[in-house]
């Protein structure tokens, strides 16, 4: 195993029960000054691509504050401390959509943003039930379900365009769980 580089220090500023600012100081070879660099640690992230009975996608929108805007999105969230990652995932979803999960299959785990962002995300595929009639969206939530061939214009549009929920329908379409219309 490599000896460099070497973290040779760590400090670590909570800013609030989601986001710590973590600066670690790094020597790169032997004998060399250590340089600071700095990253955000939050939970881990989940995302679900889903598909109803009917062949439809459950989406969100909801205010993002850092972009100071409203998002279309995958049904996601934050992994709890100790959660399992798919019981988390189907937690999120019916919260946020009403949709219980039937079938739930882990897409992979990768970075968020390996040069600033310490935590990853968690991509999963499911399959679901109906929706469950006494359903009551979260605060701020908006809920609906497209097809195929409407979040594609979304994307088209650049109304969804959160990278990482586009990385989750990638990782769908290669392996084999969901294909988006070309055109």
């Amino acid at each position: 195993m490599d000896e460099w580089p070497k973290i040779t220090g760590r400090q670590i500023l909570s800013i609030s029960p989601w986001m710590k600012v973590i600066a670690r100081e790094v020597e790169f070879e032997a004998g060399s000054s250590a340089e600071i660099y700095y990253a955000v640690h939050q939970l881990d992230y989940l995302t679900v691509l889903a598909v109803t009975p009917q062949g439809d996608i459950p989406i969100v929108r909801q205010y993002r504050p850092a972009m100071e805007a409203f998002a279309w999105e995958l049904p996601g969230g934050l992994l709890e401390p100790g959660e399992d990652p798919a019981v988390g995932a189907a937690r999120e979803l019916l919260e946020e959509t009403g949709y219980p999960t039937l079938e739930i299959v882990s897409l992979g785990i990768n970075s968020v943003c390996a040069s600033r962002m310490s935590n990853r995300i968690h991509s999963f595929f499911a399959k679901l039930g109906d929706r469950i009639s006494d359903f009551k969206p979260e605060s701020r939530i908006e809920a609906r379900t497209v097809s195929p061939n409407a979040l594609a214009e979304l994307i088209r549009a650049g109304e969804f365009s959160e990278q990482l929920h586009l990385g989750t329908l990638l990782q769908a379409s290669l392996k084999g769980f969901f294909e988006l219309p070309r055109g």
